[in-house]
């Protein structure tokens, strides 16, 4: 097949014959956290109290992980100036795997983003009224972005830059999807698919035995235009692009996906990384890291991890694939 194509993929993954109503095949519902819609849909077995305890999970991850809701760990530690704060042990957890990717990445995915990511705030006015961040403020907020200041110590967790702020909005999704699958499975549940606002992640494979078919969003097209879509069982998808969300000004697109090196939005030939795992929170990371790496080094650091695969799309809108996606997984539309 051709592995490079005039397509563009989003960032946004819709999933084949599966939605938030209940019917004869599936037990479906929808949620809302971490500022997105969650779907849970279960083919087998097709148990709706199940799904309930999926939100009650999520909900639970919420309140330890936000960055926005004052009681959480994570605003704990924000507002800390410097002082230790004994954390959630999961918290702690996340916070370990953070700092992982940002040294295998070499500096690529940071959990101290936190007060750059607030500068480039790109849903909190409309369009219109957006205006860029100063240069000057850009750089204060870059000097703040450095994962080795982050101390954890057990459930103890210090930011030794007080004007550092954690933002686990690269990861934290990731995590809370491989929790939920952990609890399904846990119950039994041989068949489903979870999607966290386009983290998705499938358990085993469908009643019939045949794999999902998970569909990949084209770019700036109405909700649910497919381009492309992986066949995949039991693995998680995720999908970084310059789409997910923007703003246009004075002509040039702005999007949220941070260089950690010049802490403007990252500027390379690609529209989207989509990651393919086994495990959603690395799938999560590395869908960001990769992306800013760009094509040729983003290409062969997935190349070289096991059982990790990756579909880059380039500004020309061609579609480049890691050696483990071929015809008989991806489909192209």
């Amino acid at each position: 097949m051709k592995k490079i194509c005039a397509f563009a993929l989003a960032a946004v993954l819709f999933l084949s014959g599966c939605g938030a109503a209940k019917t004869d095949n599936t037990a479906s519902d929808t949620g809302f956290y971490f500022d997105t819609v969650i779907s849970v849909s279960l083919y087998e077995p097709k148990d709706a109290s199940l799904i309930d305890k999926c939100f009650q999970i999520a909900k639970h991850y919420e309140d330890l992980f936000s960055a926005t809701l004052p009681e959480s760990d994570i605003s704990h530690v924000n507002r800390a100036a410097s002082a230790p704060v004994v954390v959630d042990p999961e918290t702690a957890l996340v916070l370990s795997f953070g700092k992982y990717y940002y040294e295998s990445t070499a500096n690529r995915f940071a959990l101290t983003i936190g007060a750059l990511s607030s500068l480039w705030d790109l849903s909190a006015v409309p369009t219109e009224d957006y205006v860029l961040p100063s240069e000057g403020a850009i750089e204060n907020a870059l000097d703040t972005v450095d994962d080795d200041m982050l101390l954890i110590e057990g459930d103890t967790v210090t930011l030794l830059d007080p004007e550092a702020r954690l933002d686990l909005g690269g990861i934290a999704k990731g995590y809370v999807a491989d929790r939920m699958k952990e609890y399904l499975v846990s119950k039994g549940v041989t068949s489903a698919i979870i999607n966290l606002g386009g983290n998705v992640v499938t358990i085993g494979s469908k009643p019939d035995g045949t794999p999902f078919t998970v569909g990949i969003q084209a770019p700036f097209e109405d909700e649910g235009t497919p381009i492309a879509a992986l066949k995949i069982s039991d693995q998680s998808l995720v999908t970084s692009g310059v789409y997910e969300r923007y703003r246009e000004v004075d002509g040039k697109l702005y999007h949220h996906i941070l260089d950690t090196k010049t802490g403007y939005p990252v500027e390379n030939s690609l529209l989207s990384v989509t990651i393919l795992s086994s495990n959603s929170t690395e799938a999560d990371a590395l869908s960001t890291a990769v992306f800013a790496m760009g094509l040729a080094d983003g290409r062969a650091y997935i190349e070289a991890l096991p059982d990790i695969e990756a579909i880059f799309v380039t500004s020309d809108k061609e579609v480049i694939c890691t050696s483990g996606i071929n015809e008989s997984n991806l489909i192209l539309y």
